[in-house]
């Protein structure tokens, strides 16, 4: 079993920034990439950003491309989400999840922290 735990939300202006921080127990020899999902009200949960555990290849969703980087550092086993350029879309529950090697899926989440963009 994997324990993820976000931490790092709160209320920014447009064009602040925010770091999101994702702490990894449990498991995590069987961890194949660490991502970032985001749920706005009303709508439907959406990828944000993804990294591979072992080689850290990051890929994003094309509404992020340039304004957010994902890192993870394998020794504190813990994974990050640098957001700038915020956006008021960019509002919404902010979630860390692991890709399991043997099931290729995306089977343990955190409990989510909440990021808000408002002027």
């Amino acid at each position: 079993q994997v324990q993820l735990v976000e931490s790092g939300g709160g209320l920014v202006q447009p064009g602040g920034s925010l770091r999101l921080s994702c702490a990894v127990s449990g498991s995590i020899f069987s961890i194949n990439d660490m991502g970032w999902f985001r749920q706005a009200p009303g709508r439907e949960r959406e990828f944000v950003a993804a990294i591979t555990w072992s080689a850290g290849s990051p890929y994003y969703a094309d509404s992020v491309k340039g304004r957010f980087t994902i890192s993870r550092d394998n020794a504190k086993n813990s994974v990050h989400l640098q957001m700038n350029s915020l956006k008021p879309e960019d509002t919404a529950v902010y979630y860390c999840a692991a890709r399991d090697r043997r099931t290729n899926q995306y089977g343990y989440w955190g409990q989510g922290t909440q990021v808000s963009v408002s002027s």
